[in-house]
């Protein structure tokens, strides 16, 4: 089966996981999603990531990550840029969601970035997912 837009399957399977309180969950293996996975990481919305290797393309797998309680870490995660509408922005223009609490994932010349690093490298891309 071939998919238009691996990374909207990708953000699709950890919200779906996430809403049935799944541990983990697997994914397709790309440089893309590899890169999104290690930016949710590193900015604390999953405990780690593996990458399996299958005699194809591979698979991530993801061990989401929830508070104390059982509550979600990842309330909303959505796709921006699409296949039909690509949306870049400059460093200067990108937005801050949840005034700084939530992520951007944005595609650079320097890789897959928050919107932190962004600012820090001052570089802009394509705004891939918002994370909050």
């Amino acid at each position: 089966m071939s998919l238009s837009d691996p990374i909207a399957d990708m953000l699709t399977r950890i919200r779906n996981a996430g809403r049935t309180r799944k541990r983990t969950v697997t994914v397709l293996n790309s440089k893309v999603n590899r890169g999104i996975a290690d930016v949710l990481k590193r900015e604390g919305y999953v405990n780690d990531f593996d990458v399996i290797e299958d005699g194809r393309q591979g698979l991530i797998r993801l061990n989401l990550k929830y508070g104390p309680r059982g509550e979600t870490v990842l309330h909303r995660i959505d796709r921006v840029s699409k296949p039909g509408r690509r949306v870049y922005s400059g460093v200067d223009d990108l937005e801050r969601p949840l005034q700084g609490l939530g992520i951007l994932v944005v595609s650079t010349s320097k890789g897959v970035l928050s919107d932190r690093m962004c600012r820090e490298q001052r570089l802009g891309g394509e705004v891939l997912a918002l994370v909050e």
